[in-house]
């Protein structure tokens, strides 16, 4: 589970990186333009890597944040279609389109992990 949960991270923080050259916020209207980005960050970030951190250790909220992460993965999937969808120019790069694909990819072999690592704790 630590790596499924280490390459959703990854990506997703390189997509955030991606998005503020999109101007993510924008597209979202979060209040405070860039700052308000640099907010969510702020705390999404940090917040993240504790869950890592769980992860590694094997902390009692391991499966917790690891779902949270996975769930992130699909999520930015999931909006970033619907903004295609909806004709957004934005993430149309096959970087970015790559990085939004492999969110997506990464949060589907965590899920299969973390699915794994919860009957292995069951059993024993």
């Amino acid at each position: 589970m630590q790596r499924s949960y280490f390459s959703t991270l990854c990506l997703l923080v390189l997509h955030q990186i991606d998005a503020a050259y999109w101007r993510e916020w924008e597209m979202f209207h979060l209040p405070g333009g860039i700052q308000g980005y640099l907010a969510f960050n702020l705390l999404a970030i940090p917040f993240l890597l504790l869950g890592y951190t769980q992860v590694v250790l094997d902390g009692d909220k391991a499966i917790l944040f690891a779902r949270l992460c996975a769930a992130l993965g699909a999520l930015t999937f999931l909006i970033h279609a619907g903004f295609a969808l909806a004709g957004f120019s934005q993430f149309h790069l096959p970087l970015s389109m790559a990085l939004i694909l492999l969110c997506l990819a990464s949060a589907l072999w965590q899920w299969v992990e973390i699915r794994q690592y919860a009957l292995q704790r069951s059993v024993a």
